[in-house]
Order: structure tokens, then C-alpha cells, then sequence
């Protein structure tokens, strides 16, 4: 069976084309091969009175017999049926034959022979013959055979993008019921073929010894057969008992009744589940649930898991659209989790927890109001939901969560821009939650106050200098998950504002130079400070550093001054005669100048009990920061490099050598500063950065921070230099990470976006979560026309903090190698999985396999995840079609480790 569309039997539109061809003038004759009209055997015996007997028309009121008054010869009128046959049709009709077209108007009946084709709007009727017989009103399409004995031209008849092929059709017009015999049809995924159909009216049909499947095969891998079938045409099929068969041969089971979905669109429903059963757990039921279609815009699915030791999860979603408006997703899932715990020295009989996880994503259209738009982007929930998800290595071990909802709005031309906001982070292994709301953030673009409204020739230096605002307001309140209380929740709340007015002038070139002069002014609001001093917290504590709150308003406020510079320089080396060694260099200098204003919000606080002290501002800690204290009085300069190679290739078919360029490093910069005011450090650390890309695979950055001063026993900087000890500085932070992604050639000429197909209606909340679900499950996602694939990913980084209580500095050190990737053993078969090894525990987090077998319309996929949070294995075999795609067979196991 080719892949075959669904058929609405409703032969109506076919038949009355064949009404209008009779009642009008025809010429016998056919569109493609013009041969005489075929003699047919005539019963009613042939007519050749020149003056015909007196016939009524049937069309007209027998009754009527006025019209035949003061007519000596009695003829019966010539009838116009274009206006007066209630059969006529209100569109043009196009039809052909390849052989020949009779009518027999004494019968009235007409025929249609040799790849006969009728088409009426987006109705389309083909045979080998069709035939019409208008007394009884009842059309019939026949095939025919090749030389072979093969089938030629079955009856096929076509509705927009519905098809159906039959052996034979026959149809009433009048009664709406017909029958036909060996008819394959599509309805969405679903393939149907029955040796009979009988239709009732235009939407109910009755089918013996029927056959549905979702494989397009001509003898399809598998099908479910039953005796007797009740189709409605767009709702579903309901069948008796019905008995699965995979390839050909019958399974010892069977299923009651069958209820085969073939609505198309968006329809409510309820959602199988699916048993399974584990050692964690207990038995049940996961997946069961209901889609509910709201209105044209929104849609709710539920879905729920249930377990027989106790623990459940509810998971909500809904979708919304509308064009040209919005669009948007919301989730929202609850775990109820109880985990029987196997391990010695538990102390509980289970692991209880309940926890939840909250995401929405909203996206307004541009276009709906311009120069508005609105977006939200949440991903919130309780702290521990994470970890107790199952069978997601990925999500496990995810500890940060963030948020965000932002309206904007842009006026005069775009020249301002307010933005609200609200926002929110959260570290799953601290379990603290920062929530800011609202913030507010307000930006005037440069205006050129000297600049003329007509220009005129070449503009002035000093109408070059422009002047530019931004402003913020933030309001931030902080809670542990572990330890919730509402009034403790107020009382952190902090506030904070802050202002920046630059102004900047682009004076002209002098040679290769470029000076831009600066001068910024920046004032941040304060709704409090934090007072620190060493003592006791409460009796009977360990001396410590004591903060405390004082609340009110208070300001604070910078000013620099500055000169900048830059340039680029350019060098080529020949290296031989077909390859070159262009390197770009581009230097940047500038000096700046900063007074001190904020000495006195600077307070000497003692960190030990060897009585060493340090500077603390009062506004660390504050939601807009504070200004970094002393006055600075120097210069900055760095440079950047890039190294390309030139290469000449072979000449081509114009004679010509064309140059291919080759990135051997994308960047390499050197960043410094010098400080004339400064009593000691007057060195500022070098910051290097480094990024190229090798063979177009590997993606390498790195960047270091190098400190010329030496420390001393508790980490701190002393005035020291390394230099002059013969070292170029000392490594104070640095981080490096290196991607790559191998894959074999594509046995065919697919594009990417054919192999995953992008919904454009997605939003970047679905589309991740989307990824996650792929990553979580790659055996249900692997490509079999790509022989093998290897994607890495390296990162290492580390940094000196000082510690929480100001007791010295600690290093802190973070590195992982994350490898995933697959490989075909056979055409059919493919092996994979993903490995996430942390150098830091030299240990693997986690570890995930699979094997996946393509079976044309099904799938099977074995999963093993032998190291991670959830160990489990299973062993999956579904239909790759959406609607089966709940008929699965499903052995797993899973083994929950804390």
C-alpha cells in the first residue's frame, strides 16, 4: 500500500457534473486521443423518426401539458437546463478521456472510458471507466488491467489533500448510500484498507474485515485487524475485537475494542497511560491525563503519575496564541515524591519530599503595538524539585534558576526607553532565593545639544560632543527555601538607584590616531548601609564580624575624566610563494582621572583575632553596589592581535589563483593599568584573553588574570613586585574551555531543518525544554543517515575569594568534561550515550547508553543509565507515529541514590 490518503466517500459533487454534462449540448468526443464514439447495444432500439413521438420531460411537471397548445406538430420545446435544471452546478467542470465519452439519451446514461477524469473545484474523480445512469441515479467507477493482468487506473477519488483508491465504487445520489470494494484511504498517520464499505450518509460508514496501521508500506510491518469497523468520517473509528499482526503474522492477543483516533486539528481527549514498574517507586501509572481544547487560543493538557508506595506528580500545560498578538506557555508541576530507600543506615523506611517547579514564557508581537512589547521568562520552583526529577541526568544536576518579566516601551522615535522589570535567581545548593521588584531602568540615547538642526558643510568639533543618560531603580528582597518566613522576608528588603550621565566628543583624525575625550558622571541612591565590626554576635558566640543594618537615605557619587586612543596596525609575511602570515594588531591608551568622593563610606574593620584589618564599604552588599574607593590617576593600555594565513589554491576554470584565508587565532589581547596616585599596588593585574577555532571543529577560549605583586601568608596583595624577582606574575584566576563537534558525512541530501524540523510557534523556554527532553532521551531522536557523531566539551576554571568572614582568601576550583555522541554498528542499529566527569572529585557525575534499532515504522530503544542520581534501565518498542506513539511496550527499572 502507497502512501494513500483518506477518503470522505461523498461521490455528490462527481455525479453532478455528469448531470450537467447530459442536460447540456455534448459532443462526443475526448480530450486527448479524438476516435469515434464506440456503438453501443441500444435496447430501447434506435430513432429515426425525423419528427419525434410526443415525450414528457421528466424534469418538468408531468401534469403540464399547456406548453403544447396551438403546436400543430406537437414537438416538445427545446429546454434551456442552465436555467431551469435544479442539478445544475455553480463552477466550471474540466473532464477528459483518454479513450472515448458515449451518452445514451434514450437511457440517459453516460460513459467516460481510459484514464476517465472529472474535476469540480478541489474535486477530482479518475478510473478506467465511469459510468452514470441518471434514472437510477446511481455513478459507478470501474478499473481496468494492463497487458499484465495488472490493476490500471483504480477509481481514485481526491478532496483537497484526502485520497482514497478503490476496486470499484458505486454510489446513489439520491439515498446518499453507497458501496465499495478493496478501498485503501489516509486519515492523518492512520492507514485504512477494507475489503468492503458501505456507506450510510455522507460521515458514517460501516467496513468488513478492516485494517489500520500507521506504516505506509504497501504490506505494512504491522496492523491491527477486526471483522467489523463503524467509521465517521474527521471524529474516529470504533472496532470490535481487533488482533495486532507484525509482519504478516498474527499475535496470540487481542484487544476487546479498538477506538482509532482520525480527527484532524486540535480535538479534547483523554491520554493513555502507561504502566511501568520500579524498585523506588512501586507499580504505576504514569502519563494518564486529559487534553482539553479551551477556545481557538488556549489549550490545558493534565497529566499525572501515580504510585502505589505513595508518591504522585501532576504536571500542567497550557498554550495560548493568538496572531499577530501573542504567544505564550505555561507549566506548572507538583512532586509528591516517596522513594523506598534500599541503602543501610537510612533510619526511614522512605524519602519523602514535595516540591514544585513553575515555568512560563510569554512573547508579545511587535507588530500588535509598536513601540511596546511585553516577554516573560520564568523558570522558578522549590529548590529541591531538581534533584527528585527522575530519569533526567540533565535536569539533576541544573542549581541555578532565573527569571525574568520585562515590559519596554520606546517613544520619539526611540530616542527613550523605559523598562520595568521583574526578576529572580535562585542557587539550589545554598537553596537562596533573590527576588527583585521591581527594577526600573530609564535610557536617553546621545543627543548632540550644539549639533544644528540643518546641517551645512562639514560639521564643527563641538558638535560632536554628545550627552547621553541611564537610570535605574531595583528593589530586592532575599530568602532561604529551608527556613521561609514572611516577616523575615520583608525585612530583608533593600533598595537602590542609580545614575550615569556620559558625556563623550570624537575629535578629528590626526593621522592614524583617534582621541575621543570623556568625562562620566555617576550618583547612586541608597536605602541603606551595612555597619561591620568585630565582636560577638550574641553571648556566648565566637568573636566574628558583626553586621548591622542602618536604614534611611544616602548617597554616593563618581566622576572621571578621560583620553582614549586606538588604532590598528597591520604586518604580512611571505611564507614561500603560495601562503602569506597577515597579523593585525589594534592598540588601545587611555588616561583617566578619579577623585576619591567616597572615602569616607569606607570603614577599617578588624577580620581576626591577630587584630589584621581591612577596607569594607558600607554598600557592599547593596542591590546597585558600591564605587570603588582611592583616587586613580593613570593610564590603561592593551592591545589585541589576530593571525590569519593567506593561501593561494590551484588555479580554476577563469585562470585565476583565488586566496583562501585561514584563522590561525581569532584574538589575543593584553590588558593593564598604572596608578600614579596610588601609595602601594600602583600595578594593575594583566588580563589575558585567548580565542581561536582549529580546523573549524574545536572552539578554544581561555583568559587568565597575571598579578605582578606577591602575598603574604594570608593571601593577601603586598607591595612586592614579582618582576623583579625574575617572574612574569602570579596567576590569580583563570579559565579555559574547549567545544568540538565531529560527525560523519550524511549518507543523503536532507538539510538540517528537515532532520529537526523548527517550530517557529515555539518559544525559547519550549524550545530548551524541548532539548532537554532530547537529551534526556536520545534514543528516541537519533539519525540513522549519519553514520557516527561526537560532540566534547571541556571547562576548567578557578579563583581566589575571600572568605564570608574576611579570615584570608580560599581558591576555588570548578572542572568538567562533558562527552556525547553516537555510532551506527549496523544500518539498523545504533549505539550511544553521554558521559558528564568532574576533574575537581575525579569522579563521573553521571553516566547514560543506549541502543536503538530502526524498524522502518517502529522503534526500539534499550536506555541504561548506570551512574547518577536515578540509575535505571529500560527497554522501549513504540510506533514512531504521534498518535500511537502511547502504544508502547515499556520494561524499566529505576533505583533512586541520594
Amino acid at each position: 500500500m502507497s502512501k494513500r490518503c483518506k477518503v470522505r466517500v461523498n461521490y455528490i459533487t462527481a455525479l453532478s457534473v455528469l448531470l450537467l454534462l447530459f442536460f447540456t449540448t455534448f459532443e462526443a468526443s475526448a480530450q486527448n486521443n479524438r476516435r469515434p464514439a464506440r456503438r453501443m447495444n441500444d435496447t430501447t432500439g434506435r430513432v429515426s423518426d425525423t419528427v419525434p413521438k410526443l415525450r414528457i420531460d421528466t424534469l418538468m411537471n408531468p401534469g403540464d401539458t399547456s406548453f403544447l397548445k396551438g403546436d400543430s406538430t406537437r414537438r416538445v420545446p427545446k429546454v434551456d437546463t442552465l436555467t431551469m435544471s435544479q442539478d445544475s452546478l455553480d463552477a466550471p467542470i474540466d473532464y477528459t478521456a483518454e479513450d472515448s465519452a458515449i451518452i445514451k439519451i434514450p437511457s440517459r446514461q453516460f460513459f467516460l472510458y481510459g484514464k476517465a477524469t472529472v474535476n469540480y473545484t478541489s474535486l477530482k474523480v479518475e478510473a478506467n471507466v465511469i459510468h452514470y445512469d441518471q434514472n437510477k441515479q446511481v455513478l459507478e467507477a470501474y478499473g481496468g488491467k494492463d497487458t499484465s493482468n495488472n490493476p490500471l487506473n483504480l477509481p481514485t477519488f481526491t478532496e483537497g489533500e484526502s485520497k482514497a483508491i478503490s476496486d470499484t465504487i458505486r454510489y446513489n445520489i439520491k439515498s446518499g448510500r453507497g458501496v465499495t470494494k478493496n478501498s485503501y484511504y489516509q486519515e492523518g498517520e492512520m492507514y485504512v484498507h477494507a475489503d468492503k464499505l458501505k456507506k450510510i450518509d455522507k460521515d458514517v460508514s460501516y467496513g468488513y474485515r478492516a485494517r489500520f496501521t500507521t506504516c505506509n508500506l504497501d504490506t505494512p510491518h504491522f496492523d491491527f485487524r477486526t471483522k467489523r469497523v463503524k467509521i465517521i468520517n474527521n471524529k474516529f473509528a470504533v472496532s470490535g475485537p481487533a488482533f495486532p499482526e507484525f509482519e504478516g503474522v498474527p499475535m496470540p492477543v487481542a484487544i476487546p475494542f479498538g477506538i482509532f483516533p482520525l480527527a484532524k486539528g486540535r480535538h479534547s481527549g483523554l491520554l493513555p497511560p502507561q504502566f511501568t514498574s520500579n524498585q523506588s517507586y512501586g507499580l504505576g501509572l504514569e502519563g494518564l491525563g486529559y487534553y482539553k481544547v479551551i477556545n481557538d487560543n488556549w489549550d490545558l493538557t493534565t497529566r499525572t503519575n501515580i504510585y502505589s508506595y505513595g508518591g504522585w506528580a501532576a504536571y500542567f500545560n497550557s498554550k495560548y496564541m493568538k496572531r499577530y498578538k501573542y504567544t505564550g506557555n505555561l507549566n506548572l508541576n507538583i512532586l509528591s515524591t516517596k522513594i523506598l530507600n534500599t541503602g543501610a543506615g537510612t533510619g526511614q523506611e522512605f524519602t519523602k519530599n514535595t516540591s514544585f517547579q513553575l515555568n512560563w514564557s510569554h512573547s508579545s508581537d511587535t507588530r500588535a503595538r509598536p513601540g511596546t512589547s511585553f516577554s516573560a521568562s520564568v523558570n522558578a520552583g522549590s529548590t529541591k524539585y531538581n534533584s527528585y526529577v527522575p530519569n533526567n541526568a540533565v535536569q539533576n544536576f541544573q542549581n541555578q534558576m532565573s527569571s525574568s518579566i520585562t515590559y519596554s516601551k520606546t517613544w520619539n522615535n526611540g530616542k527613550y526607553n523605559l523598562t520595568a522589570s521583574a526578576n529572580h535567581n535562585q542557587n539550589n545548593s545554598t537553596r537562596l532565593i533573590n527576588v527583585t521588584l521591581p527594577t526600573l531602568a530609564f535610557t536617553a540615547t546621545t543627543f548632540y545639544p550644539f549639533q544644528k538642526k540643518e546641517a551645512i558643510g562639514t560639521p564643527k568639533w563641538y558638535e560632536k560632543l554628545g550627552i547621553s543618560y541611564t537610570g535605574s531603580a531595583l528593589n530586592q528582597l532575599s530568602f532561604y527555601d529551608s527556613a521561609f518566613s514572611f516577616r523575615k522576608f520583608l525585612d530583608t528588603a533593600q533598595w537602590g538607584m542609580s545614575h550615569n550621565i556620559p558625556i563623550t566628543l570624537t575629535l578629528p583624525a590626526v593621522g592614524p590616531l583617534l582621541f575621543s575625550p570623556s568625562v562620566s558622571y555617576a550618583e547612586k541612591w541608597y536605602g541603606q548601609y551595612f555597619e561591620r565590626k568585630w565582636g560577638q554576635p550574641a553571648p556566648g558566640i565566637e568573636d566574628t564580624v558583626v553586621t548591622t543594618v542602618k536604614r534611611g537615605f544616602f548617597t554616593a557619587r563618581e566622576v572621571t575624566f578621560g583620553m582614549s586612543t586606538n588604532t590598528r596596525i597591520f604586518g604580512t609575511f611571505n611564507l614561500g610563494k603560495t601562503s602569506k602570515l597577515r597579523h593585525e594588531i589594534k592598540p588601545t591608551f587611555s588616561i583617566n582621572y578619579k577623585p576619591d568622593l567616597v572615602k569616607q563610606f569606607y570603614d577599617t574593620v578588624q577580620v581576626s583575632y591577630d587584630g589584621r584589618k581591612t577596607l569594607v564599604s558600607r554598600f557592599d552588599g547593596s542591590p546597585v553596589g558600591g564605587f570603588g574607593q582611592g583616587t586613580f590617576g593613570g593610564f590603561n593600555f592593551g592591545f589585541d592581535n589576530l593571525f590569519e594565513m593567506k593561501v593561494k589554491n590551484n588555479k580554476d576554470s577563469t585562470g585565476e589563483e583565488p586566496t583562501r584565508k585561514i584563522k590561525l587565532i581569532d584574538g589575543l589581547s593584553f590588558n593593564t593599568g598604572y596608578n600614579f596616585f596610588a601609595d602601594t599596588l600602583k600595578w594593575s593585574p594583566v588580563a589575558i584573553a585567548f580565542r581561536t577555532t582549529l580546523f573549524e571543529k574545536v572552539n578554544i577560549t581561555g583568559s587568565t588574570s597575571l598579578d605582578p605583586y606577591d602575598v603574604d601568608s594570608t593571601g593577601n596583595r603586598i607591595n612586592r613586585l614579582l618582576w623583579k624577582q625574575g617572574k612574569l606574575g602570579r596567576i590569580s584566576s583563570g579559565s579555559l574551555s574547549l567545544s568540538s563537534s565531529f560527525q560523519s558525512k550524511k549518507t543523503d541530501d536532507r538539510a538540517d531543518n528537515q532532520r529537526m524540523p523548527n517550530d517557529p510557534t515555539m518559544t525559547p523556554d519550549e524550545q530548551q525544554r524541548q532539548l532537554d527532553y532530547v537529551r534526556s532521551n536520545p534514543s528516541e531522536f537519533v539519525d540513522f543517515n549519519i553514520p557516527w557523531n561526537v560532540q566534547t566539551s571541556l571547562s576548567v576554571n578557578f579563583s581566589r575569594l575571600l572568605r564570608p568572614d574576611y579570615k584570608g582568601f580560599y581558591t576555588q576550583i570548578n572542572s568538567s568534561l562533558n562527552v556525547n555522541g553516537d555510532f551506527s554498528l549496523t544500518p539498523k542499529w545504533k549505539m550511544g550515550g553521554s558521559a558528564y566527569y568532574d576533574i575537581r572529585t575525579n569522579s563521573i557525575q553521571t553516566l547514560t547508553m543506549f541502543i536503538s534499532r530502526e524498524m522502518h515504522c517502529w522503534q526500539m530503544s534499550i536506555n541504561i543509565t548506570p551512574v547518577g542520581v536515578f540509575k535505571s534501565f529500560s527497554i522501549v518498542l513504540n510506533p514512531k507515529s504521534g498518535i500511537l506513539r502511547d502504544l508502547k511496550v515499556n520494561r524499566s527499572r529505576f533505583f533512586y541514590s541520594q
